[in-house]
């Protein structure tokens, strides 16, 4: 995303750089090569370049923050939802009974990023340097007992013994496996903040802090006396010890947890602001190791900055039991501080921050870098001198030069860190979309760690890169560890300049994705395709001994041939589509009809395409002809020639529009069998408010309608299921909480029509009340995919469906998708967290 959140870059985007999320640039053999990717980055860049606001939707990929996307779909109509409702979700979820075997991992190889039998020219990894990647990981720390952990985006915690050789899941059966910090209490027990605090489109809030006293290997929630939780749905900055309690930076306010009780010591947002995000996002705190009464914090929303906005450094000379606004001395522009991270040096001498700009975010600038800091006396006052900047930093070695349109910091406000030697003050590691490290405090940097090798002078013989978009940093047993979109890498603190970084992802099996889909190889064996965050559309096949990217970015929605698993069509942001014949070896990038896709693949945008698809944008194959494609943006598209389709400037497009949702509406979940299409989409600027909606556009009956949404739930609909049997019988999934949570929201989650939509049925149950999010008929079965689970019932049972929990095993990750596989009896679930993992109802 520059998300989902960030974008990642474009495989075919070379020279200059990527886009947010993910790496995925392209190889490039020759000037054309080259030329095309320049070009192709560039229209990316003007395309995603538009000033964020306020009213940003959950596709814009600018500003995509706590309402966009995954928290926008499970809180709207309302701003925000109680995580508590998902722990009350698991424990109604444990009440009902167990059916199936056991579930299968199928992602649980090591993933080659850049295979070398994978050389398509726009889409491929070849040349990019990278290599065996994990997901994104969010925390690190190392245990009395020289344990490393590590936090993940949705994978929950792994715990390894052999400093990253071998990793083992250590949260799994937790109400969340969103991580966002890890911290190291001063009595050797180990404290997890559980929600992702990065303001990305699929980072999911917490459920609270807990702690192991066991190095890792057990957990419990840390309440206050009284039984309540008040840290839970927040996401979890850091947590940090003064000696006696303990501190924890969160995206509304921060908390101190002393005598057993948890109190808000810093809090600017008044109790009546519904959207306490903006004015009260403490991304950061730090003690001082010389002196554990001082306390520093950072009020830090990332932008853009109203009259109501409090950013600004916060003191405390009490240990953190009360916090004064600062105003820092020196470089430091005090009127533009966002997200900010501070490091101190071991002995308390220096204080490091890097800042992100506010002001740059909002005019859409190219680094929203403010710069990086150092206090030099260790004073939070100051003085501040500017030891880093976008200049600088680019100058150092880096792949986001400056002109380029994608500049070093462009992401500041989704991933930034710092680390310093404990055994020399002035050696600094810093963590934006690339690594850095500097031996002279800021007097000169290295680019430890560029983007990817395309357009550097060593290509190509350059070292191999680790991953794009840092989130996480340690010093551990004389080595540098870092957490990014592609898991986890080290090198020895005595290493300078470029390369040498092991890869350390071989068993860190926490890819995140969006979609999956099976069907047969022909070489025999069933090979699974997907969407991943930052990882692009990787290929399962059990003929390799690894996974396999064939397609860099990021990816989402998938066609897969059952039949024959060599055909496929994969997808990048916002309905850029690209298919593949051949397994994934070469794509035919010119297939969308949204004007957004077009323009990223180097197209004119045709006059009539499509201008609302969203950042993540849903395509599925007819189920009954696999060469009927239906793409949704604000339109439904339909293309009858399968591969064979084509939308170019100059050539024509194949895809015809059949119905037009509405103006700024976008479409969530479609489904096709036999011709009958059933499309679901949001509207209302896609964030919560008086203006959302929701609706279902369908053709059943033989002419194309918007139908009643009198008797269904005012809530997001992730998934509809369209019988092929019978095309007036469709199932819609409704995302969020009912009304218990969601004021407005209504009541049940899965609804059945068998009239075409004319009335429909709440088949919801004894389900627990849960974000529904995909759906999958499967014989006389249904299977639900929720962010509890995965359900099952017999069809066909109506008001008095009776649900119950499929098969064991199953790792707490939310659940985003879930289909058939090609024998028509076994099912493969996509996880935002854990990979994708199949069973037989």
């Amino acid at each position: 995303m520059r998300d989902v959140c960030r974008r990642a870059l474009l495989p075919g985007l070379a020279v200059a750089g990527v886009f947010a999320l993910g790496a995925s640039p392209v190889a490039a053999a020759g000037a054309k090569g080259a030329g095309a990717r320049q070009q192709a980055f560039r229209q990316a860049v003007r395309a995603h370049g538009g000033a964020p606001t306020n009213t940003h939707t959950p596709d814009d990929g600018d500003l995509a923050d706590v309402f966009a996307a995954f928290s926008f779909m499970r809180s709207a109509p309302a701003a925000t939802v109680s995580a508590q409702a998902l722990i009350d979700a698991r424990v109604q979820a444990a009440a009902l009974p167990t059916s199936g075997g056991a579930w299968s991992e199928e992602t649980a190889k090591p993933y080659n990023a850049n295979p070398s039998d994978f050389t398509d020219p726009f889409w491929s990894n070849i040349g990019s340097g990278f290599g065996i990647v994990a997901g994104r990981t969010t925390a690190l720390v190392t245990t009395a007992a020289g344990t490393w952990l590590a936090g993940t985006a949705d994978g929950g915690v792994w715990r390894s013994t052999d400093e990253g050789t071998t990793w083992t899941p250590v949260f799994d059966s937790m109400s969340t496996l969103s991580i966002g910090s890890l911290a190291i209490a001063p009595d050797g027990s180990v404290w997890v903040g559980t929600g992702e605090a990065n303001t990305s489109q699929d980072s999911y809030a917490g459920t609270g802090i807990y702690r192991s006293t066991d190095d890792g290997q057990t957990w419990s929630a840390v309440t206050s006396g009284d039984g309540s939780n008040p840290i839970v749905s927040r996401t979890v900055f850091r947590i940090a010890f003064d000696g006696t309690s303990v501190l924890a930076a969160t995206n509304d306010g921060l908390w101190r947890y002393s005598g057993g009780d948890w109190s808000e010591v810093l809090s600017q947002a008044p109790a009546s602001d519904p959207l306490p995000y903006y004015d009260n996002q403490v991304t950061d705190v730090a003690v001082d190791p010389a002196d554990a009464s001082k306390v520093v914090s950072v009020i830090g929303w990332r932008g853009p900055l109203t009259a109501n906005s409090h950013n600004s450094f916060y003191l405390s000379t009490d240990g953190g039991a009360t916090f004064n606004a600062i105003t820092p001395s020196g470089d430091i522009d005090t009127t533009d501080i966002g997200r900010t991270t501070f490091a101190y040096s071991a002995d308390g001498s220096k204080l490091y921050a890097v800042i992100e700009s506010p002001a740059a975010e909002a005019a859409a600038k190219e680094s929203v870098l403010q710069g990086v800091f150092v206090s030099a006396n260790g004073d939070p006052n100051g003085p501040w001198t500017k030891i880093a900047d976008e200049a600088k930093l680019a100058a150092s070695g880096s792949a986001l030069p400056v002109g380029s349109g994608y500049g070093v910091g462009v992401q500041t406000w989704y991933n930034q860190d710092l680390a310093v030697d404990p055994a020399n003050p002035a050696h600094v590691y810093l963590g934006l979309e690339e690594v850095f490290e500097t031996s002279n405090g800021g007097s000169t940097w290295d680019t430890a760690s560029p983007y990817w090798n395309y357009g550097l002078a060593c290509n190509p013989n350059c070292p191999d890169v680790t991953h794009p978009d840092q989130h996480a940093m340690m010093i551990s047993d004389s080595k540098i560890v870092i957490g990014n979109d592609g898991g986890v890498y080290s090198r020895p603190l005595t290493d300078t300049g470029y390369g040498d970084w092991s890869d350390l992802n071989s068993t860190l099996h926490n890819l995140q994705y969006y979609y999956a889909r099976a069907g047969n190889l022909p070489g025999g064996g069933v090979g699974i395709w997907g969407g991943l965050q930052d990882n692009g559309t990787p290929l399962v096949d059990p003929n390799r001994s690894q996974m396999v990217e064939p397609a860099g970015g990021d990816g989402f929605d998938v066609i897969v041939d059952p039949n024959n698993a060599n055909r496929m069509v994969g997808e990048y942001t916002d309905l850029t589509m690209y298919s593949s014949t051949d397994g994934g070896h070469t794509f035919n990038s010119f297939v969308s009809p949204g004007c957004i896709a077009q323009e990223t693949v180097g197209e004119k945008p045709r006059k009539n395409c499509d201008p609302g698809a969203r950042f993540v944008a849903p395509f599925v194959a007819d189920q009954t002809n696999i060469n009927t494609w239906v793409a949704g943006g604000e339109d439904v598209w339909v293309s009858q020639i399968g591969w064979k389709t084509k939308c170019l400037t100059k050539g024509g497009c194949t895809w015809a529009n059949v119905f037009d949702t509405g103006a700024g509406n976008g479409i969530t979940a479609l489904s096709a069998a036999n011709g009958t299409i059933y499309a679901a989409w949001v509207g209302g600027g896609g964030n919560p408010g008086p203006a959302f909606g929701v609706g279902i556009a369908t053709n059943a009956g033989g002419k194309w309608h918007q139908l009643s949404m009198t008797s269904l739930p005012n809530r997001f609909i992730s998934g509809i299921t369209v019988d092929k049997a019978n095309p007036k019988h469709a199932i819609a999934v409704f995302n969020g909480y009912s009304r218990r949570w969601i004021p407005g929201g209504g009541i049940g989650h899965v609804f059945e029509t068998l009239d075409g939509g004319t009335s429909w049925t709440d088949i919801s149950g004894n389900l627990p009340d849960v974000p529904g999010d995909s759906l999958v008929m499967v014989g006389n079965r249904l299977v639900l995919a929720t962010d509890a689970g995965l359900f099952t019932a017999i069809d066909g049972a109506g008001a008095g469906t009776a649900w119950s929990n499929l098969g064991i095993g199953l790792p707490n990750a939310s659940a985003n998708d879930v289909e058939a596989g090609p024998d028509g009896s076994s099912v493969y679930v996509a996880t935002h967290g854990r990979g994708v993992w199949s069973i037989t109802p």
